[in-house]
């Protein structure tokens, strides 16, 4: 398929004008090659990815490379210059003639994006843009759960095996908010229109204390809930064009759990 088409109709879904005025989407490295046929989506591009690469001997096979979190975030000289590791790794992938593009916060905000895949997962109903923050997803639970309860069957349906709750507002949870990664600030849109909780992650210990003083609801969740972009990413790739070869590598890796 040719590259610019298919970055044509991906920008259908995931325009860049949706991302957010700090972001760096797009491509991060490497010239786009005029065919595409065999993408490997990551959800952040980084040595364990290259070596899988290389391990696999898939440097001559794969046309794209298609991460979640940007690999440059921030100006790339910049960041060159400040973070040996990343230089190192930019001039090996260089080397391997794969461009890496990156879609972030214009793919949590899209349709068929982050935050819509993340809804579908939990099972709620009626799922729409929270008014105040579009990035934001919220809906209905088929049944109301006690708040512990929901808790454990978020965890669950996000395969992850902790998360931190905040149990300040309603016990019984029926309306639901969340934003994949670290969107916790959000929580006080989620809460001024009317949801019972809200999810997200990398909330501070200020953040916290904020939530408390405003007597909500606040489920913490690792950031790695968001490999759900893999899933989703290549269910679009794959409704463009059936016939893109579409791989997939998680090397993302939980933190130990050292609750009691």
């Amino acid at each position: 398929m040719k590259t610019k088409v298919l970055l044509k109709k991906l920008a259908k879904f995931f325009p860049k004008s949706l991302a957010e005025s700090y972001d760096h989407v797009g491509l991060q490295c490497g010239k786009i090659k005029e065919e595409t046929n065999k993408i490997l989506l990551c959800l952040d591009y980084d040595e364990d990815v290259y070596q899988y690469i290389v391990d696999n001997n898939l440097d001559k096979e794969i046309d794209l490379i298609i991460s979640h979190h940007p690999f440059i975030f921030g100006t790339r000289a910049k960041v060159l210059k400040n973070d040996p590791l990343k230089k190192e790794l930019y001039d090996k992938t260089i080397a391997l003639d794969i461009p890496v593009y990156s879609y972030h916060t214009n793919f949590d905000s899209g349709n068929r994006g982050m935050n819509d895949a993340l809804a579908k997962k939990l099972g709620l109903m009626d799922i729409k843009k929270l008014e105040t923050e579009p990035m934001a997803r919220g809906g209905i639970l088929p049944n109301e759960m006690e708040i512990h309860d929901f808790s454990k069957f978020a965890e669950e349906k996000f395969n992850v095996n902790y998360g931190l709750l905040l149990n300040y507002g309603t016990t019984k949870i029926k309306k639901v908010a969340l934003i994949g990664g670290g969107g916790w600030r959000s929580f006080i849109n989620s809460k001024q229109e009317g949801y019972d909780i809200f999810i997200s992650g990398d909330i501070p210990h200020h953040g916290r204390r904020a939530v408390v003083q405003n007597h909500y609801n606040y489920l913490d969740l690792p950031h790695e809930i968001e490999k759900i972009f893999m899933e989703q990413f290549k269910e679009v790739l794959l409704s463009i064009n059936s016939e893109l070869q579409v791989l997939t590598v998680d090397q993302e890796v939980l933190p130990e759990c050292l609750c009691i």
